[in-house]
């Protein structure tokens, strides 16, 4: 693997891994919280820890519907004892009388006194009485206090990203409200005097654009807040009224086309002339004009127009900007090692993000299949993947060589 580095190479391109630490580097933690309701926080990311004041469970509880016992009293199979109380789920039991047992289900505390539950299918009623079946030991059946959650202990760290067993988990200790990190606003924008909304008429040189619905989806998958500045024309002003204004309003300004050098690309100079361009460049395929700068102090990036391209390089250094500015304390990417079920004889000299499909074969071996065109503008082939296939700077790959797959999975949320 490459080792981060901040130093082009050779070809005056960042390597990849020093452009998602220059990136991640310069991400401002969002630190205004506010408190949710419960159902108001999925997808949220947490500000504060979630501490238990509570055991849980709150008693020691039946495992299961039957009896409860004293073990010593059922020491001989056929043993039979009168039934002294009936305990469902939510009584209040009295304390066990020495050779008797209680009628207990499931979720109801256990009696004092009793130490075992004798479940239903081993025994027999008889009139007010019940026949135990073999003998039983202490602790049979019985779920403890404390046993899930200790008072004091915490539950779901700050940083976590809210998923439905993290409600469940927090109200499970009592607690209606959480503090959560405010969604970041994000200002979107796509440059290009051919582009049009869909519904509109499509004339010649037009094509619809696409990147903004892209974009609005990733960034709301994120949790993002999106405030949309529309299509912008293919003029420095026009460019530079549309940076000034999402910088105003935002927390982070991203763009999608104008970023490279011909004589129609005004986001680079428009960043420079407001602001700066600190990174530009970078080692990949797609999506080697990366812009990330600042514009009156509100951080810029800017992704290529071709619909692949803004994909890739959203997922690539986008998502973990955002994520370091949500506070989110996701684990480290861990991409699945796979067989190559295709030929890549002719490499790039800089790294690969092909969009590739991962599927098992009758041993339950992976193997990936890597989309036919390389070409940056076939959205289709986004939808056809369900991940990227990492192939490395320089390196030929046959059938059967062994491949790094990143899942759509680990990527879009």
């Amino acid at each position: 693997m490459v080792q981060p580095s901040c130093t082009p190479d050779l070809d005056g391109l960042l390597p990849y891994e020093a452009a998602v630490e220059k990136l991640v580097a310069a991400a401002r933690p969002i630190v205004v919280s506010e408190a949710l309701a419960l159902r108001a926080a999925l997808g949220r990311v947490l500000a504060e820890p979630v501490v238990s004041t509570i055991d849980v469970p709150a008693w020691d509880y039946s495992a299961m519907d039957g009896y409860a016992v004293r073990a010593a009293d059922c020491t001989q199979a056929g043993t039979e004892l009168p039934v002294s109380q009936r305990l469902p789920a939510g009584a209040d039991p009295q304390p066990l009388a020495p050779g008797s047992a209680a009628r207990i289900f499931t979720g109801a505390p256990i009696p004092q006194g009793a130490d075992a539950v004798v479940m239903q299918e081993v025994c027999e009623p008889v009139a007010e009485r019940v026949r135990i079946g073999p003998s039983i030991e202490p602790d049979s059946n019985i779920r403890r206090r404390g046993e899930d959650i200790r008072a004091g202990c915490e539950v779901i760290a700050a940083g976590t990203r809210l998923q439905p067993q993290h409600l469940g988990l927090a109200a499970s200790v009592g607690v209606p409200t959480l503090s959560v990190r405010r969604r970041p606003r994000v200002a979107l924008f796509a440059s290009g005097d051919e582009l049009l909304m869909p519904g509109e008429p499509l004339g010649p040189g037009k094509i619809y654009n696409s990147n903004l619905f892209t974009a609005t989806g990733l960034l709301q998958a994120l949790g993002c807040e999106v405030v949309e500045l529309g299509i912008v024309g293919d003029t420095l002003e026009a460019t530079e009224q549309a940076l000034r204004e999402g910088a105003a309003q935002a927390d982070l300004v991203f763009a999608s086309g104008g970023v490279s050098v011909g004589e129609e690309d005004h986001v680079k100079p428009a960043v420079e002339a407001l602001g700066s361009l600190d990174m530009w460049k970078i080692a990949i395929r797609p999506g080697k004009p990366v812009a990330f700068g600042h514009v009156d102090g509100t951080p810029f990036i800017g992704s290529p127009g071709n619909p692949v391209s803004l994909f890739v390089t959203f997922v690539l250094f986008v998502r973990p900007f955002l994520l370091r500015m949500l506070g989110r304390t996701d684990p480290a990417m861990q991409p699945i090692a796979a067989r190559a079920g295709f030929d890549w004889p002719r490499p790039d000299k800089r790294r690969e993000f092909q969009r590739a499909r991962l599927a098992y074969d009758s041993a339950g071996d992976p193997w990936v299949e890597v989309h036919p065109s390389r070409s940056s503008g076939v959205l289709s082939s986004v939808t056809w993947a369900n991940g990227l296939v990492i192939i490395p700077e320089g390196q030929a790959l046959a059938r059967g060589d062994s491949v790094s797959f990143i899942p759509f999975s680990e990527l879009l949320a």
